[in-house]
């Protein structure tokens, strides 16, 4: 019997008012493999992730989380090893960094909560701030908390949201190098064709809802079509 996929979205169609900003986008995430969902400002890719995460409620399409239908609640897609990191981080900046990765565990009810956050930050090189109000640390090390507390959660299927924005070249490199070592499904938003092309298995290109190609990235790359719409440059006749 086939596995199926770990994300599987089908059909998905998503409107707002008269604005279509999903129209049929198929992808598939499969176990061990990174994916990225790229393309310009504007091309629906937030909103898919939010149509997995069940924060968007799609016209058309489905989602499907090994092969169930995704959980439209927080703590569903906890529960079905989902976890999300948010472009916007989504700290509790009065919280220490130890406390905020014990957050989502703590929701899991999980009895070895405090050690598997004190592992994420030991992962992420975060110990030594684990007391910390996460307000006061700088911008790339409040990244890091974000995308501990997601990790500290052990999740099947890893959703990040621009995690490479705001970072410099240094800190661009230690995430790419974290993303490589993972080996779960992992599905990324990012606007950096750099470090897109280094650590995705394959590369989905939305432009105004619509997939407009799809593979590996050296492949989507050096698509006429992604050029045009992603890289603003104009396609060969």
């Amino acid at each position: 019997m086939t596995t199926p996929p770990r994300l599987s979205v089908r059909g998905l169609r998503v409107a707002f008012g008269g604005l279509t900003a999903l129209d049929g986008v198929d992808f598939d995430v499969h176990d061990g493999e990174t994916v990225a969902l790229i393309g310009p400002n504007g091309a629906g890719k937030t909103t898919a992730f939010n149509a997995v995460c069940g924060l968007v409620k799609p016209r058309n399409g489905t989602v499907r989380i090994a092969g169930r239908p995704a959980p439209a609640r927080p703590t569903g897609l906890l529960k079905a090893g989902v976890a999300r990191t948010l472009q916007g981080l989504g700290l509790f900046e009065h919280l220490t960094v130890l406390e905020n990765v014990l957050v989502p565990l703590t929701s899991l009810r999980d009895p070895d909560a405090d050690a598997k956050a004190r592992t994420a930050l030991d992962d992420l090189g975060l110990t030594a701030h684990a007391d910390r109000p996460a307000g006061t640390l700088p911008y790339p090390e409040r990244k890091r908390t974000a995308l501990a507390r997601a990790l500290a959660t052990g999740p099947r299927l890893l959703l990040l949201d621009e995690p490479a924005g705001g970072l410099g070249p240094a800190d661009i490199d230690a995430l790419a190098e974290t993303i490589e070592r993972l080996d779960c499904a992992v599905l990324v938003v990012e606007h950096h064709v750099d470090f897109v092309m280094r650590v995705a298995d394959r590369v989905v290109v939305l432009d105004f809802g619509r997939v407009i190609a799809a593979g590996a990235p050296e492949a989507v790359q050096g698509d006429p079509a992604v050029e045009a719409a992603y890289l603003g440059l104009e396609a060969a006749a």
